[in-house]
């Protein structure tokens, strides 16, 4: 249990170290000071600071589709699921200010490149949003655009309406939230 514990505060400080400062403004050492543990500790869970990037990125890409995935309307039509991820990412990014934050920083990095470029062109196994994408690229729902286009018209908009949120820019309702989705859902669509 001790293990996972300082594994956690390894985890937890480095994603407050990175939201708060970015990724050269972390190092290592402070990392290992804010979580209380010893510089040598990290090592022993994270071979390298880009294997603990990398690894916090996963660990918050993955609350966010388990978040996604509950009630998500798996058999409904490509709009309702689309407004579901939408409501559902904002929400989520709302509530969780530090992980936007590393989110940002991690897409705006070579991290993120790699990380998008695989998305994108990736053979690996598609993801839910990646596979509704196509979906509707498929059935002609969507402009016949890039998949990168399809994918910033709907994320940087909604990005961009968490952080004006969470810096007191507007204050989101469920209302609004289903608007900001449904301009994104007429950006992308024929």
């Amino acid at each position: 249990m001790e293990k996972l514990d300082k594994r956690d505060l390894i985890v937890q400080a480095a994603l407050e170290l990175v939201a708060e400062q970015g990724f050269h403004g972390a190092p290592m050492a402070m990392i290992a000071d804010k979580a209380g543990v010893g510089a040598g500790t990290i090592y022993r869970y994270f071979e390298n600071k880009d294997a603990l990037i990398r690894d916090i990125y996963s660990m918050v890409e993955a609350r966010v589709v388990a978040a996604i995935m509950k009630d998500y309307p798996e058999k409904g039509p490509v709009r309702e699921r689309f407004m579901h991820i939408g409501r559902v990412l904002v929400n989520y990014l709302v509530s969780a200010p530090l992980e936007l934050r590393f989110v940002e920083q991690f897409h705006n990095s070579p991290f993120g490149v790699d990380h998008r470029r695989e998305k994108i062109f990736g053979k690996g196994e598609k993801d839910i949003i990646s596979e509704l994408f196509h979906e509707a690229l498929e059935q002609q729902i969507f402009k016949s655009l890039p998949l990168s286009m399809l994918f910033a018209l709907f994320f940087s908009p909604l990005i961009d309406v968490c952080r004006d949120q969470i810096l007191g820019f507007i204050d989101l309702n469920e209302e609004l939230i289903e608007q900001a989705v449904g301009a994104c859902w007429d950006a992308v669509r024929r």
